[in-house]
């Protein structure tokens, strides 16, 4: 029985992506098919990174087809194409980087700089080009908990800034040019100068994603750079605490106002379990941060522990989606990654280099 384009297509409805729900033939992602007698080939291009999901999807993908009659051989080629985004209207995007993700909080003290970390490094794992924006001028922490405490970037061309490198992620924090134990004694002008210029003036290598920690609060300095920045999308940090979600509420209403859409919600300390006797404990309250994705219709995108060994990674320099990468909390932070990364794929696609610059001149 001959092989047919109607018949694989069929059979490539039947067949779903685990992360994103949607089938292959629907959603777009099976390209290029080729039936030559009883051989079918294809591509699966993926619109977010998932390198270790690509062998899971490519052999669900070959099953549904060698199952089809007629058919002898099934060649699927599974890759990932991340494309840049829409941003926030009148804003342009960054040379060098295709999707900026804001990680923000409404105070500090909930866990934003170690989910922001985390969340960069899940995504360079699955085989995305990542880098981290650490944008806490008064309390920069990323150089710490990358293990590049200490060192310093340099300028080629004396305009720019190289970024620095840690496990695979660019980097660049005001925390590499000042001694640890210097304060930050700046108005809010000069601290908005100084984003600015880590943000434009760095040497971005082709990124598909830069994470940026942004500073806790919604003051003129968070509302500046919402205005200014190109962000792709937001994610909050909240703890189930009635107080932080009070802030973190305000923070999600100050992206929302700039027109910066809201990825989700992350929940630090959502509970505490004893090391030793295993009781299960939520100090700092429960169902918080669901009850507000409810209120204001985002996504739960995962819970993380009041764990030890989370914080004691981070403070040494070797975050937990790197230090302990088979933990259940670094299992929560790449789901997070996930589904970030398949949130930004869904949105629509930035066509500001398909139309060309328009220039009136009088005669």
């Amino acid at each position: 029985m001959a092989v047919t384009l109607e018949a694989v297509q069929a059979a490539l409805q039947s067949v779903l992506d685990p992360n994103t729900g949607k089938d292959f033939l629907s959603s777009k992602a099976a390209r290029n098919i080729r039936i030559d007698g009883d051989k079918v080939s294809l591509d699966i291009e993926l619109g977010y990174p998932a390198r270790s999901q690509e062998d899971g999807i490519r052999s669900a993908v070959i099953a549904a087809l060698s199952a089809l009659p007629g058919v002898g051989n099934v060649s699927a080629h599974v890759y990932s194409k991340i494309v840049a985004h829409a941003v926030q209207r009148g804003v342009k995007l960054l040379p060098g980087v295709k999707n900026i993700i804001a990680v923000a909080s409404g105070k500090g003290g909930v866990g934003k700089s170690t989910t922001a970390v985390n969340l960069a490094l899940a995504l360079a794992a699955e085989g995305a080009r990542v880098g981290i924006l650490d944008a806490d001028i008064y309390g920069p922490s990323q150089p710490q908990m990358l293990g590049l405490a200490g060192q310093q970037p340099v300028s080629l061309d004396g305009n720019s800034m190289e970024p620095l490198e840690a496990y695979g992620v660019q980097a660049m924090s005001i925390g590499f040019m000042v001694d640890v134990d210097t304060p930050m004694v700046w108005r809010g002008p000069m601290v908005a100068q100084a984003l600015d210029q880590l943000l434009t003036e760095t040497n971005w290598k082709e990124l598909d994603y830069l994470v940026v920690d942004m500073p806790p609060g919604t003051g003129d300095v968070q509302l500046s750079m919402s205005q200014k920045v190109p962000v792709t999308g937001a994610v909050i940090v909240t703890t189930p605490q009635d107080i932080a979600l009070i802030d973190a509420r305000k923070g999600l209403k100050m992206f929302e106002k700039v027109g910066i859409p809201i990825l989700g919600i992350v929940e630090n300390m959502s509970v505490h379990v004893c090391s030793n006797c295993g009781h299960a404990e939520h100090i700092f309250g429960t169902g918080g941060a669901e009850q507000m994705c409810a209120d204001y219709g985002t996504e739960l995108l995962g819970s993380l522990p009041l764990n030890l060994q989370i914080r004691e990674m981070a403070d040494g320099g070797k975050p937990t989606v790197v230090g302990a990468p088979d933990s259940p909390a670094a299992g929560i932070y790449r789901s997070v990654a996930r589904q970030v990364a398949i949130k930004v794929a869904e949105r629509a696609k930035d066509m500001s280099a398909k139309f060309p610059n328009i220039v009136v001149q009088n005669n």
